[in-house]
């Protein structure tokens, strides 16, 4: 995740990161150039009372191709609207992981007496984050119980969770935990495995497919056909098609990269940096 200063305008104009669409979309910005240009080049080539009716047909073309440029700014809206709402719940969902995880090692510390029971479960709670991260993140289903980096490996976080709740059951038994303590312990990992659950859900529902694939359609169709709207602006008309191709273009390519926040792209959450704070506060909490 990139961290910024909101309010420096000036560096944020003239920057160019990793995720900045200009970057992304640079070649699609070039092949639409020319394919504009060869459109209004083969008008041109028309005979010129052709053209003069063509030019008067697409001024009152124009007021129609706003209102449908308007449409299709709605339609944008609610794409970026409904992948930012799914980054802002996984924020929020992750947020609830680091309260729940150091509330929960707080009652461990102060109820477990011995060390190394204290410091068993500090790793099983710190296993089951890093594995919640790598889970998020994995492509296969490679099973793998202790901490891994791998995100090509699927660690379950639901298996350091059952490792848990055993070693859980193994402390009332032997009497260092009691049936009350087990509940108000309970209250955070199901807290926990609901989040992680959470997560899990935004990452295998991505945007309906018919309604991702009709956007790009639709921005296609529109902006392959604006050359010959703006044929009465003469060449200039490249260059707004070039723009209005940016635009639309962006919206949709910021939308893409924001609706699963959960990788490693540049706007996604800073997972790696939450697991290492979880860490963290439990070392902290356990060394003092």
């Amino acid at each position: 995740m990139i961290n910024y200063n909101p309010k420096s305008w000036v560096e944020l104009i003239f920057s160019l990161n990793k995720s900045d669409t200009i970057r992304i979309l640079w070649k699609q910005l070039v092949y639409m150039g020319i394919l504009a240009t060869l459109i209004i080049v083969a008008l041109h080539k028309l005979p010129q009372e052709y053209q003069n009716t063509l030019k008067d047909f697409t001024k009152e073309l124009t007021a129609i191709y706003s209102l449908i440029g308007f449409v299709m700014s709605l339609l944008l809206l609610f794409r970026t609207n409904s992948a930012y709402d799914r980054w802002w719940e996984g924020r929020k969902l992750w947020g609830a992981i680091v309260n729940d995880c150091r509330s929960a090692y707080l009652k461990i510390e102060t109820r477990l007496e011995k060390k190394e029971d204290r410091e068993e479960m500090a790793s099983l709670l710190t296993l089951f984050v890093f594995n919640a991260k790598n889970n998020l993140r994995a492509n296969n289903k490679k099973i793998n119980y202790s901490k891994f980096e791998n995100p090509l490996v699927d660690n379950s976080p639901t298996l350091a969770m059952k490792m848990i709740y055993l070693k859980l059951k193994q402390h009332v038994k032997n009497g260092q935990l009691s049936q009350e303590d087990l509940i108000q312990l309970d209250v955070n990992f199901v807290g926990l495995m609901a989040s992680i659950g959470g997560c899990q859900r935004i990452k295998n529902t991505p945007i309906p497919y018919s309604y991702s694939i009709f956007i790009k359609k639709f921005i296609f169709l529109y902006v392959i056909t604006l050359p010959i709207v703006f044929f009465h602006f003469e060449y200039w008309a490249i260059l707004i098609t070039t723009f209005v191709f940016y635009a639309l273009v962006s919206m949709e390519v910021l939308a893409e990269e924001i609706e699963n926040p959960f990788g490693t792209d540049e706007n996604d959450l800073p997972l790696d940096d939450i697991c290492q704070l979880i860490e963290s506060d439990i070392k902290n909490i356990a060394s003092n």
